[in-house]
């Protein structure tokens, strides 16, 4: 089966608690709607986290399935990824960790018979909080014009038509006022790749939109934000 969480944030003992709880194996997968945590030191990788949490994901032989979010690096800029097919699109994949994947913005799978696109990044609003700081923030977290128009031209040649759509943010009209962070000035937020999906989802016939970045569980019309739940299409 295929079930779908939000962001984890390297936190691999979220996702171990879901593979023991519901006595996952090699046949299924966990889809995180961005903000795995697996690429957050990038470079760096061989005495970090990030390799902790993929060695010890990858021992369980489930698919962990990922979205980029906008505290890790792309897969695409890291030289120890490369492309390969799979569910009926292309993913970023590692030799070393080869069940834990990432999606290419813009790709279509199918995902337990259900068609999916998907579409990664989003601003961070504690851009300047770690800046300060020193910690890592990555200037290409959110999707380049490139990006975009492949996204549209993809949906242009589905006449519009999909089943779900699995992004990291949501469109702006589905922004949740009640998780604002009440430290963050919001009129210094970039709400561009949210007013970008505003746009593609005015124009897109879709059964359900999933998405992550916000921290809380809710649904609302088609669209289900999700944090620490872990759901099926079929449960939604």
């Amino acid at each position: 089966m295929v079930f779908y969480t939000g962001d984890k944030h390297g936190r691999e003992e979220r996702l171990m608690r879901y593979i023991r709880v519901h006595d996952l194996t090699k046949e299924d997968v966990i889809v995180i709607l961005g903000d795995a945590g697996f690429n957050y030191s990038g470079y760096e990788r061989k005495n970090s986290n990030d390799r902790i949490v993929k060695e010890t994901l990858c021992r369980t032989g489930v698919t962990i399935f990922s979205i980029h979010g906008n505290h890790e690096m792309r897969p695409e800029t890291l030289p120890y990824y490369h492309e390969k097919e799979w569910s009926g699109g292309i993913v970023y994949a590692e030799d070393e960790y080869p069940n834990v994947i990432f999606a290419k913005d813009g790709e279509i799978y199918d995902l337990d018979g259900h068609k999916a696109i998907a579409i990664g990044g989003a601003y961070s609003v504690d851009k300047y909080y770690r800046l300060e700081r020193g910690y890592r923030w990555f200037e290409d977290e959110q999707p380049s014009a490139t990006v975009k128009a492949h996204v549209e031209d993809v949906l242009t040649s589905l006449d519009w038509t999909i089943d779900t759509v699995i992004t990291h943010t949501c469109p702006a009209r589905y922004i949740p006022t009640e998780a604002f962070l009440p430290m963050v000035d919001q009129s210094t937020v970039d709400n561009s790749t949210e007013e970008w999906l505003d746009e593609i989802e005015s124009r897109l016939h879709y059964k359900h939109w999933l998405c992550g970045h916000w921290h809380i569980n809710k649904r609302i019309d088609k669209l289900r934000f999700l944090m620490d739940d872990l759901i099926t299409l079929d449960n939604i």
